[in-house]
């Protein structure tokens, strides 16, 4: 098979059609809303990944009346073999006919051989105009499946399971907001199963997006990898002359240089926000979060922002160990080992006590003022000089990847992100947890690092996007 799938989505007007599509393409950008009457004209969505088209979905206009075309097609056909011929006939004969617009749209790409998901309301009775729909579809002779895509709170679902089972040879139950990405595979794979046409690009399109899967989250580990450098390093500047120091109080300079500071963190944090959602082709997000400002009960430097993001003092006195440890370990070397280990010893538990005592503290940076230098001096504000800020940033990152990744195209609510209740950084692996520890150290030290200690520390962070996703997935 050369050519790609297609499905055309169809169904009563209002119905989650474009919910479907939105999520099935991965496109956040389709129309979705309560009235009827949303989608009046075809139009198509592929899904590519590195470029090639898996498949591509087809948003139609919902049926207006589909009695009434029942009615001619029935009054038009011989016998069951020529219920395609009649299809499109009737296609054909009523291009332009005001009355039949919508029905025309949706069965167009049916009679160019796209296949048929067929989404319903579970919340809703199943009727007789229901019925008239799928003998419609049915007419048509395409690969077919149904969807119960319930919107209100009411189950139905029974009933039409029972109904569509005499119609769609795949029958499923899907929320197109909040359906898990198995299920989107799992729909992949039924229709590679209905057209043995398309059996064997629908398995490499599902390997492909499983495989999308893997390598996205391996990316947002570095954008976080690379978004915690950065502002564990950064340092506010500013050059002054003999004139300017002499009409500058500290206390001012260091007011500008602590906003400018802030403001750099706050921007940078929102940036990695908005990679990673754009990573996850969501390009339309609302996006409601505790907002960084200084004296905030919920800044990004404030002592409750801290209980909730970082670590417990348990965690930093291990990752404290492991960072001191490696340190001491240099003294050894220096030695060539005479110390049997004591410097590695010590090192560690100077660390690890470090970590522990200063556990519920939160240093700042501080303003320094250089030495005067051909008639001029330098006021620099950071880098920060507490390694829990950068737990701070991780957890708030670890999260918004977490919801980013299984938020569906079909969702349209606000995206509240808020703390987490639970010090999930302890279910790491000490080697990993030591690499994170490092690294903020070195970070905030304005130590380069290597490609091999970059490699390692993504690892680590990518980890810990896999523990996270167990640890929140386990609690639902």
């Amino acid at each position: 098979m050369n050519t790609a799938p297609v499905f055309a989505v169809v169904g009563h007007p209002n119905k989650g059609k474009s919910s479907v599509v939105a999520t099935l393409s991965q496109n956040d950008a389709i129309a979705i809303a309560l009235e009827p009457g949303t989608t009046r004209k075809r139009q198509s969505y592929p899904l590519s990944v590195d470029g090639k088209t898996l498949y591509t979905l087809v948003d139609t206009p919902g049926f207006q009346r589909p009695r009434r075309v029942l009615e001619w097609l029935e009054a038009h056909s011989v016998s069951a073999s020529d219920h395609n011929d009649t299809v499109r006939a009737f296609v054909q004969q009523h291009q332009g006919d005001g009355r039949f617009t919508d029905e025309c749209e949706l069965l167009a790409p049916l009679l160019d051989g796209a296949g048929i998901i067929y989404v319903v309301d579970g919340s809703v009775p199943y009727s007789a105009e229901h019925e008239a729909e799928m003998t419609i579809l049915r007419w048509t002779g395409q690969p077919s499946l149904a969807l119960i895509n319930s919107i209100g709170p009411d189950d139905h679902s029974e009933t039409w399971q029972a109904a569509l089972g005499q119609f769609f040879q795949v029958v499923r139950k899907f929320d197109a907001v909040r359906a898990p990405f198995e299920q989107h595979l799992s729909l992949l794979r039924a229709f590679g199963q209905l057209e043995p046409d398309w059996e064997q690009a629908l398995d490499q399109a599902t390997h492909f997006l499983s495989e999308q899967r893997k390598q996205r989250r391996a990316l947002a580990a570095g954008m976080i990898a690379r978004a915690l450098k950065d502002m564990m390093s950064f340092q506010a500047k500013r050059t002054l002359t003999l004139e300017q120091v002499s009409g500058t109080s500290d206390h001012t300079l260091a007011d500008e240089l602590r906003q400018r500071w802030y403001q750099y963190q706050r921007q940078r944090e929102q940036a990695l926000r908005i990679e990673i959602e754009h990573l996850y082709q969501h390009q339309h997000i609302r996006r409601q979060e505790a907002e960084l400002e200084w004296h905030s009960d919920h800044d990004l430097f404030s002592e409750d922002t801290r209980k909730h993001w970082a670590v417990s003092k348990r965690y930093l006195a291990t990752a404290g160990f492991g960072a001191g440890a490696v340190s001491g370990a240099g003294l050894d070397a220096l030695t060539l080992g005479s110390s049997l280990g004591a410097g590695a010893l010590v090192g560690g538990l100077i660390g690890a006590a470090g970590s522990y005592l200063y556990g519920d503290r939160f240093t700042l940076p501080a303003l320094n003022i250089g030495l005067v230098r051909d008639g001029l001096k330098t006021a620099t504000f950071g880098p920060v000089q507490d390694s829990q800020f950068g737990y701070v940033v991780l957890g708030r990152a670890v999260d918004h990847w977490w919801h980013i990744n299984h938020r569906n195209h079909a969702g349209r609510g606000l995206l509240d992100l808020e703390p987490a209740d639970h010090h999930w950084l302890e279910r790491l692996d000490k080697k990993s947890r030591q690499t994170i520890q490092r690294t903020l150290d070195k970070c905030r030290k304005q130590q380069p690092l290597d490609a091999s200690q970059t490699h390692k520390f993504n690892d680590a962070i990518e980890l810990c996007l896999s523990v996270y996703d167990d640890w929140r997935l386990n609690r639902t």
